[in-house]
C-alpha cells in the first residue's frame, strides 16, 4: 500500500476530521481513508457534455425570461477601396 504525507493541514480543519472520525468510530487515518475512497469512487460527471441541460435544470425553477429582440437592419456595404 502507498503512503501519503499531508503538510500545513488548518488546525480547524485537522480538528473537525478529529471529530468526524469520532463520530464513525474511526482513526482519523480511517476516516481520510474512507473519504477517499467514497469520493473517488464516485464516477466522474462529463465536464462539457451537458453542461447546457445542468445550467438549465437548474434555472428552470425560476422561470423564463422573454427578451424584446431589436428588428434586424441591413449590413452596410463593405468599404471600397478605390
Amino acid at each position: 500500500m502507498a503512503t501519503l504525507t499531508i503538510r500545513n493541514l488548518d488546525a480547524a480543519l485537522k480538528e473537525r476530521l478529529r471529530v468526524r472520525a469520532a463520530l464513525h468510530g474511526h482513526s482519523m487515518e480511517a476516516e481520510v481513508r474512507r473519504i477517499l475512497r467514497e469520493t473517488l469512487a464516485e464516477p466522474e460527471r462529463p465536464m462539457a457534455a451537458d453542461l447546457y441541460q445542468r445550467i438549465r435544470a437548474r434555472f428552470a425553477p425560476l422561470g423564463g425570461v422573454d427578451l424584446d429582440l431589436p428588428p434586424r437592419e441591413e449590413a452596410p456595404d463593405p468599404p471600397r477601396f478605390d
